[in-house]
């Protein structure tokens, strides 16, 4: 396996991503954890991330003895090449000149990781993101590539096997960049290529049943993929061990309550029970404005409900939920490293005290696309597997403002007018996600011969590969016209629709 050590870096886990994407397992751990993880995992190599901190500040995070002291092939990615540089006796300096984006580098010599990707004489495009550089190598490594602003864009020691690239190769828009980390993983560290869904899945059961061993699980649906995949995956495991909650809080799609319903009562035949506790998170966001808040109280409420329901139930030892990597990411660092949090989300933080159950996360390494890899292998039907993404606090972080009732209910008519038209368009496929927004903006209006005063409705649609970052669907004109005629027509509240045009980032892809 390969084992990745975080620095903080707000895509290391696209790190992972290219590594797993070689069918090499990896595992990410902060740099301070680096030493345990080393000796418990015995790594075939390790990559080291970027990260927002500087190497020349004392108190930086610095690089781990045990990372050298491993005896296998290292590569490090911007802080962790300077991090490398700085432990070997290089020189590491503030540059004079910051490089941010699109960079040309220029190969000037040859070495084994490169064989088949770039040769010396040639220019290639990567992605730059740092304010140090490299000043004076270590004894030992030599100049493999430099650009404008790093003359030290990629360096090496192949003798001992030691690596560092300025730029990121584990973004998009580094071209060759997934190449290059298959390199390093599969012919520099000889990582065996034998990660895949089908494995993944075993394992995964195997470490359910030892940790849940003859206890009973409830596991909370939300009516989204990851919620429905976790609940598939551990009843595999422990079978009638597993009782699931659905909670309909009021705050779900068009119809999505019976589709749940309907699928794991009839398709699956798992014990399910079915709560409609609507009135009492509406009624509870009554008032509230602040999203955050709005996310706490859902998160909570949501613990409350199982609680009770697993009291109802005869008790349980344990709560399964689909916690994927990127809502980690995004909320703390992965393994408590330095990471800046972005938003917290409702499924990650553990459970309050009082609580005697432990949590099951069988998803909590997974990107989303990998979720509905492991869907399918679980045999879970397309229809559900390729459903866009769904937040866990559903409508609440679609409608800015307080949630009520009857804005709950305009947003579900124009959210599900929406998806009709994409669908009838064959685009639902070719869309990561897609969804409206209920504005706390009221516009006047025309209709027919009288005035109006009424709501503001977003459309947002976008693609992307792991959530992590996301691009705009580019829809002809002619079809957001035909969409926010129906939506005006047909959803009374609504007389002004518009399209969101912003990526992520710098926007998140939720507007709360």
């Amino acid at each position: 396996m390969i084992l990745i050590v975080d620095f903080g870096s707000q895509v290391t886990q696209l790190i992972a991503r290219r590594v797993r994407e070689a069918h090499v397992y990896c595992e990410v751990v902060p740099f301070f954890r680096a030493a345990e993880a080393i000796a418990r995992l015995r790594p075939h190599g390790i990559l080291l991330s970027g990260g927002p901190a500087s190497v020349t500040e004392a108190a930086a995070p610095a690089l781990p003895p045990a990372v050298l002291e491993a005896g296998v092939p290292v590569l490090g990615i911007c802080y962790g090449q300077q991090a490398l540089v700085q432990a070997l006796g290089g020189e590491v300096q503030a540059g004079p000149a910051r490089e941010f984006g699109r960079a040309e580098v220029e190969v000037v010599a040859e070495v084994p990781i490169l064989e088949g990707i770039w040769a010396p004489g040639e220019r290639h495009v990567v992605w730059m993101s740092h304010g140090d550089r490299v000043e004076r190598l270590p004894e030992g490594f030599a100049v493999i590539a430099r650009s404008e602003g790093a003359p030290h864009a990629f360096i090496a020691d192949p003798a001992r096997q030691i690596y560092g690239v300025q730029f990121h190769p584990e973004v998009a828009h580094t071209p060759d960049g997934a190449r290059l980390i298959e390199a390093f993983v599969r012919d520099i560290a000889r990582a065996p290529a034998d990660w895949s869904m089908a494995s993944f899945r075993q394992t995964r059961i195997e470490a359910i049943r030892a940790q849940v061993g003859a206890g009973r699980v409830i596991c909370g649906l939300s009516g989204g993929v990851d919620s429905a995949v976790a609940a598939v995956l551990v009843h595999e495991a422990v079978g009638a061990q597993l009782t699931c909650v659905f909670v309909d809080h009021g705050l779900m799609r068009l119809h999505e309550a019976e589709q749940v319903t309907r699928l794991f009562r009839d398709h699956y035949n798992i014990p399910l029970v079915a709560v409609d506790a609507s009135e009492r998170f509406l009624s509870g966001l009554a008032g509230v404005t602040d999203p955050e808040a709005k996310r706490k109280f859902i998160g909570k409420t949501f613990i409350d409900v199982f609680e009770e329901e697993a009291g109802r139930i005869g008790g349980a030892d344990f709560l399964a939920q689909g916690t994927l990597y990127p809502d980690v990411i995004e909320s703390v660092s992965f393994a408590g490293g330095p990471s800046v949090t972005i938003k917290s989300h409702h499924n990650v933080g553990g459970l309050p005290e009082r609580m005697q159950m432990a949590l099951v996360e069988p998803l909590r390494e997974l990107f989303k696309d990998e979720v509905r890899a492991l869907g399918r292998e679980l045999g879970l039907p397309e229809a559900f597997v390729g459903r866009h993404p769904f937040p866990g606090p559903g409508l609440a972080i679609r409608i800015p403002g307080e949630v009520t009732r009857e804005a709950c209910d305009i947003l579900r008519h124009a959210d599900a007018i929406w998806l009709e038209e994409i669908r009838a368009a064959g685009l639902y496929d070719s869309i990561w996600q897609a969804f409206a927004v209920l504005l706390p903006v009221r516009t006047v209006g025309v209709m027919g011969d009288g005035r109006t005063y009424d709501r503001v409705c977003a459309l947002r649609a976008v693609t992307s590969v792991d959530g992590m970052t996301a691009d705009v669907f580019p829809f002809e004109p002619a079809f957001l016209q035909r969409v926010a005629t129906r939506i005006v027509n047909e959803v009374r509240g609504i007389n002004r629709v518009v399209y969101d045009y912003t990526s992520k980032p710098p926007g998140t892809i939720e507007w709360e």
